[in-house]
Parts: C-alpha cells; structure tokens; sequence
C-alpha cells in the first residue's frame, strides 16, 4: 500500500499550477484543482455517502463521486479514474462546466476548488455499483426534488460542496 501523500495541483495567483500536498492544500486553504462527477437515470441521481472514516465530512452525503487530479493527471483521466475507485463502474463522462467555491470542511480543514463537472448517464436498475468501503459507506438514487428537500431539512447530512452545487448551479444538475 503506497503512504506518500498524494500530491495535488494548487493554482497560483498568475493561473499557474504548482504542486502541493493534498493535506496542506486544505490546512492552508490554496487554491487547487477538484473534479465532481454526477451520475444520472432521467431525474435520479446517485449520491454516495462519504466513508465514516474519511479525514472530512466522513459520514455525510456528496455527488456520486468527487477527488483531487493527482500532480501531472488530466481532469478528465482523474474523474474516470475516481468514479472506479470509489464506486466500483465506470460510464462515459461529459465535461459540463468549471466552477469555484470555498467552504470550511470541519477539523480546521478548509476546500478552495476550481472544479470541473462531470454527468454520466446510467441504468440504475442494472447498474452494479460496488463500493470501496474506505471510500463510500452507503449509496442511493434520489430525485432532485426530493434531494432539495432533504438538504434543506437536515443540511448537515449532506457535505458543504453538495449543498452549494444544489443551491449555485442548478442548471447543472439539480
């Protein structure tokens, strides 16, 4: 098992990424790349439910999958790549849009992201998704509507990211 950290791409000032690690990337809340992906069936989304034992927001709900590009990984590759890790299936991803949002994760921990989106379509009938339980904890498709309601009801049952993506970018996916 690899224990390096992982180092990730931080955005300077001028645009240009330099290379920092993950960990101090939220300590010191820099600037740096994040992907999101949001698998679909018609109106269902799935979201997953972050592993207990993640170093924030364990226990809470997110989109169906979201990470950091590791050091010299396209966005792209990282998204692909992170929807199989997590969730255990891959389906063809679409690039929507580039947002940024900052937001206190808890345990003095702080996300300042430049995020790519990503949608993917699937069968949730027979899609087999197999998670990896130092990952995701549990998953479940849920309507927008009934999402919307369920943030607004127990908002911290769901991560900071997830809340601002229902309430910024709803022409997105919600």
């Amino acid at each position: 098992m690899n224990t390096a950290p992982t180092v990730i791409p931080a955005i300077a000032a001028d645009g240009s990424l330099y290379p920092v690690e993950k960990l101090k990337a939220h300590t010191d809340g820099l600037f740096h790349l994040a992907v999101s992906v949001f698998v679909f069936d018609g109106d269902y989304l799935l979201i997953q439910k972050r592993a207990s034992s993640k170093y924030h927001c364990g226990g809470q709900w997110a989109n169906s999958c979201c990470t950091h590009p590791h050091w010299n990984e396209s966005v792209d590759s990282c998204a692909e790549r992170r929807l199989t890790e997590e969730l255990g299936f891959s389906v063809p991803l679409s690039r929507r849009k580039v947002v940024e949002y900052s937001a206190d994760v808890g345990n003095g921990l702080h996300e300042n992201e430049k995020v790519t989106m990503y949608t993917g379509v699937a069968n949730r009938t027979t899609l087999q998704i197999l998670p990896n339980p130092l990952e995701v904890e549990d998953t479940r498709w849920i309507t927008r509507d009934a999402l919307h309601a369920e943030i607004a009801q127990h908002p911290e049952r769901f991560t900071p990211w997830i809340r601002i993506y229902a309430e910024r970018y709803p022409e997105l996916a919600f």
